[in-house]
């Protein structure tokens, strides 16, 4: 009887601790959603509510438990058996069980004196203060209604000397009607849209065309540079920042910078989508310099294919592409492209050893999240290195971002038309191009397709 009423003095006193222990929101919460949720959930953000106190995160308790238990917050993809990730979003299991355990024991609020400092978020920019910031000369007007072309806009940007970046953030004005951006890095004497003036828009139709004539003026710049994306006009210089759903800005690590050369101008490509109200938009691009002189850029390559038909109802098409380097190369990131139909992308590598490695597998790509998967460990590709992207797509009624599975769907620019692109960040000596990777040193050029999303 004794050791009865000891067993049950002992869970009593347990239950007490655990009562007292109580998970609360300024104590225990705000410090999970700090590190893990307030970089898109604030003001002028993707997310569509903010988390940054208590009563903006109260009302959505039950949604935050069922968003961290099925693992659809934070967005995350990767299969876990291939690759190490050092921007891996999942949330450790102690910080899921802590949201549980708050939403649970009623999503007390606790003593705000326990909260931690706010962090101090640059209203507008997630790279902190800019110390440039390229903005359209003249504000773009998007109709209501109809299809758009991408539009292509020159910002000049005034470098008198090479500046080596950092960090850069495409920002749009109006989030409500821009799918993405592409800032493009156009160095003096590419004739890229030379016919391009700052204050104009030129539309995919006009962009290609441009691009076609220079491309016959200057042959050998048109064989080094490749033609244009779905029509578009593409891919005239290396990438310097770009948006899109659920992206974050890349941040280079210590000694890596991207190159902007003096006398340069970013070329955006824009990306709009009517959405029932008229609007306008001017969109900008934010810098931050390194502090010192790297000894390294970043490039940005991808392996892309145009050429796929996916047939009607099809709900497990398989398209691959493969991409050799010519070059040396460290490789930094990859981030896999497509739209609506997407069903899963897989990164494979072939060394000039004969050995073979899976980089990442993406097992359930989602459009609506634009990933980028930051290499824990970069990885060194020789020269003659393959890397073969293979993706495939549900064109069936099963898929229920199919926007017509009775249409067979080829390659464009548009949301209801397909892409594949495997992106990847490589790091090469500052002397190095896009170039020297992608095209053979001898014998004819081949051209690559360019970027879009």
């Amino acid at each position: 009887m004794r050791f009865a009423c000891l067993s049950i003095f002992a869970v009593a006193l347990a239950s007490a601790a655990t009562t007292s222990q109580k998970v609360t929101f300024y104590k225990d919460v705000l410090p999970v959603l700090q590190k893990n949720c307030q970089t898109c959930h604030r003001p002028g953000e993707a997310a569509p509510m903010s988390l940054l106190t208590y009563d903006e995160a109260r009302p959505w308790a039950k949604s935050i438990k069922q968003a961290v238990v099925t693992k659809k917050m934070p967005p995350w993809f990767a299969d876990a058996h291939f690759g190490k990730f050092s921007n891996d979003r999942t949330l450790a299991q102690a910080d899921v069980d802590t949201l549980v355990n708050w939403v649970d024991a009623g999503a007390p609020a606790g003593n705000a004196k326990d909260a931690p400092k706010p962090i101090d978020w640059v209203q507008g920019w997630r790279i902190g203060k800019p110390d440039v910031v390229l903005t359209m000369q003249q504000a773009f007007n998007v109709a209501a209604s109809g299809t758009m072309d991408y539009q292509y806009f020159v910002i000049p940007t005034g470098f008198t000397e090479d500046k080596y970046v950092e960090m850069a953030e495409a920002r749009p004005g109006d989030p409500a009607v821009v799918h993405h951006i592409i800032a493009f890095i156009r160095e003096p004497g590419n004739p890229w849209l030379r016919n391009l003036k700052p204050g104009v828009a030129f539309d995919a139709k006009e962009a290609m065309e441009e691009a076609q004539r220079q491309a016959q003026a200057h042959p050998q710049q048109g064989q080094r540079r490749g033609g244009g994306e779905g029509g578009g006009g593409g891919f005239g210089g290396d990438f310097l920042a770009g948006y899109a759903p659920g992206t974050l800005p890349d941040i280079a690590k210590p000694g890596q910078a991207r190159l902007v050369p003096a006398g340069s101008d970013i070329i955006l490509q824009m990306h709009y989508t009517a959405n029932g109200k008229a609007s306008t938009d001017i969109s900008k691009v934010g810098i931050v310099f390194s502090k010192t002189r790297p000894t390294e850029r970043i490039l940005t390559l991808a392996a892309t294919t145009a050429n796929f038909a996916i047939p009607a109802g099809d709900s497990n098409y398989q398209v691959e592409t493969k991409l050799q380097l010519q070059d040396d190369a460290t490789l930094v990131n990859l981030l896999p492209h497509m739209h609506f139909r997407g069903k899963d992308f897989t990164y494979k590598v072939t060394y000039p050893s004969g050995e073979t490695e899976t980089l990442l597998a993406v097992p359930h790509y989602d459009f609506n999240w634009q990933l980028t998967y930051e290499l824990t460990q970069p990885k060194l590709l020789p020269k003659g290195t393959v890397i073969d992207c293979i993706a495939h797509y549900d064109n069936s009624a099963n898929n229920k971002f199919n926007p017509d599975p009775t249409k067979e769907v080829h390659y464009g620019e548009q949301t209801w038309e397909e892409m594949m692109f495997g992106f990847f960040d490589v790091s090469v000596p500052l002397n190095k191009t896009a170039m020297d990777l992608m095209m053979p040193k001898k014998g004819p050029a081949t051209a690559q397709r360019g970027a879009g999303f």
